[in-house]
């Protein structure tokens, strides 16, 4: 695809102005103070056909050799002790942890501290601007969900794909969690290693793979993208609940996603420093990305059919109620453009929920330590965790 010459080819249609002048996109630009334009373009375009070679390769190598089990089983070993130059190991493998376990000159842990401090402090409001804003949101770019799509993932169900979301997002935004060897590192490196080995499979599987237009599975712009869904998309959804952040803990979340990204692959000079950045790199992006499909409602149905199917709670009126509330939240964070494009359900009264949350969050900063924020914020979030993390261990879950 070397003489692919991409354009910003969705620049003049109505879901992109619409977006950027009177949506969301608008309230980013004012939010980070950003200058968008296309002086960038070209230096970003090709990433659209750039992958991770590296993890490619090492999934060539490593799981296509062997059973999954004994491959995963192997690169758990690598993960938890290290590779050295003079491991008996494959040429790729080598590569992969030199560069994962060299810790980069700008890496900050302080910085990465604070970051995982407003994860944590953030509590339940972090699960629902992930859920609500940042994933939900995501659906609305139909390329990006093509390698979803392809593989099949609706038929995994959405209680095991938010499970999958929830149990990287929580163990990457604890304290040390992304030093080398811990919990986080490892959870980076299997990330980056099921995106290789998913787009090894659809490259080889799937004919239908249009190159041209949805760029390579999986690839370092669209990667880039989701990355700011988890620091810029997430930081302003905290804001529109309410949560406010002092500037180290703002710069601290990016600086965290940053060596997140790092870790998984990304070229670093797609990584943004700060939430002006962030909006500017995304504004290129969302210029090759057409609006939602068919697809993109499915995937949205299936996340909001996710109350309903969850055994977490044990009635049908809590869970209709969960629902209810997630839909309330999904109109107060995303435009109302995409709400229809996505066919998110009309409700009643869907701003009083997300109104008094915000009102709470202004009262509860004022008079409740950050600290014990910080505490029950990570002892609720893990209770979560682990509700979900057992309904979909037990093996009769979908």
């Amino acid at each position: 695809m070397e003489n692919t010459i991409l354009q910003p080819r969705f620049k003049d249609s109505s879901h992109f102005k619409d977006f950027w002048t009177k949506g969301n996109g608008k309230q980013l630009i004012e939010f980070s103070g950003a200058e968008v334009n296309f002086n960038d373009f070209k230096k970003f375009a090709p990433y659209f056909y750039h992958v991770d070679e590296i993890g490619d390769q090492v999934v060539r190598e490593v799981y296509l050799t062997k059973k999954f089990h004994e491959a995963s089983k192997e690169i758990e070993q690598y993960i938890r002790n290290g590779v050295s130059e003079n491991d008996n190991v494959p040429e790729s493998v080598k590569q992969l942890f030199q560069q994962t376990q060299r810790i980069p000159d700008w890496l900050d842990y302080d910085l990465i501290k604070s970051g995982a401090e407003l994860c944590m402090r953030s509590n339940l409001d972090s699960l629902i601007s992930l859920r609500d804003y940042c994933l939900i949101g995501g659906y609305d770019y139909a390329y990006l969900n093509k390698p979803l799509i392809a593989t099949e993932a609706l038929k995994k169900g959405a209680v095991k794909r938010l499970s999958e979301t929830l149990d990287f997002w929580v163990n990457a935004t604890r304290y040390n969690a992304l030093e080398v060897h811990k919990k986080g590192y490892e959870f980076a490196i299997k990330t980056r290693l099921i995106h290789s080995y998913a787009r090894v499979s659809l490259k080889k599987y799937y004919k239908n793979w249009d190159t041209e237009n949805w760029g390579e599975p999986i690839n370092s712009w669209d990667m880039m993208a989701t990355y700011i869904g988890f620091s810029l998309v997430f930081l302003h959804s905290l804001h529109k609940l309410g949560n406010t952040f002092s500037e180290k803990e703002e710069k601290g979340l990016f600086h965290l996603w940053k060596y997140v990204g790092y870790l998984l692959g990304i070229p670093e000079n797609l990584l943004p420093n700060d939430k002006k950045q962030a909006t500017e790199y995304f504004y290129l992006w969302t210029s090759v990305q057409p609006p939602a499909d068919k697809d993109s409602v499915l995937l949205a149905h299936s996340l909001l059919n996710e109350s309903l199917e969850n055994p977490i709670l044990k009635y049908q009126f809590q869970r209709k109620n969960l629902r209810y509330l997630h839909i309330c939240c999904t109109w107060f964070l995303l435009d109302d453009e995409v709400c229809k494009r996505l066919q998110i359900p009309e409700v009643s009264n869907k701003n009083t929920f997300p109104r008094t949350k915000w009102l709470i969050n202004k009262i509860y900063d004022k008079t409740v330590s950050r600290q014990a924020r910080i505490n029950k914020g990570n002892k609720d979030q893990m209770k979560v965790l682990s509700d979900y993390l057992k309904i979909t261990h037990n093996s009769n879950f979908h």
